[in-house]
């Protein structure tokens, strides 16, 4: 039987990876990465630098890049846990992109993320527009050292 929980995250470094497989094993939730089809390189993601990839996509708010597969089985799932680091105070686009390329109707998804120091934002909102029928939580920022019980009792809690 297949866990109705899915864990999807985007991880540009490996932090928000981290992240993701830690709340996996602390409720036994499936795992599923999305990857761009176009890795991102150290230079992809200098944000001091306004000509570099991660700059250029977030600049443009509509830019969407493209995912390396649509293989994410959601239609299995009732609950999604959607993470990935904070970019500009928001969600990198290529969650956008994600969020876009399935049906999310009558799922619910919630977020976590990883940041060197930036909260949610508008990030929920600015999501929502790219899954109607869902509903979108904002879940918690994943930075540092969590026990799997306190994952737990979060994840439940949601």
């Amino acid at each position: 039987m297949m866990s109705k929980t899915l864990i999807a995250y985007f991880s540009a470094s490996g932090t928000t990876a981290k992240a993701a497989k830690k709340l996996s094993e602390a409720i036994g939730a499936d795992l599923y990465e999305i990857r761009p089809a176009v890795p991102y390189t150290e230079e992809d993601l200098n944000w001091m630098d306004k000509k570099s990839r991660s700059s250029i996509e977030m600049n443009d708010r509509s830019f969407r890049p493209e995912l390396a597969d649509h293989d994410a089985d959601i239609a299995a799932y009732d609950k999604i846990f959607l993470g990935f680091p904070i970019w500009w105070y928001v969600a990198p686009t290529i969650i956008n992109s994600f969020l876009e390329s399935y049906d999310f109707s009558g799922k619910t998804i919630i977020l976590f993320a990883t940041s060197g120091g930036s909260r949610f934002g508008k990030t929920a909102s600015e999501l929502m527009k790219s899954c109607p029928g869902a509903v979108v939580k904002e879940g918690k920022m994943l930075n540092g050292n969590f026990s799997a019980e306190s994952l737990k009792e979060w994840a439940e809690s949601m």
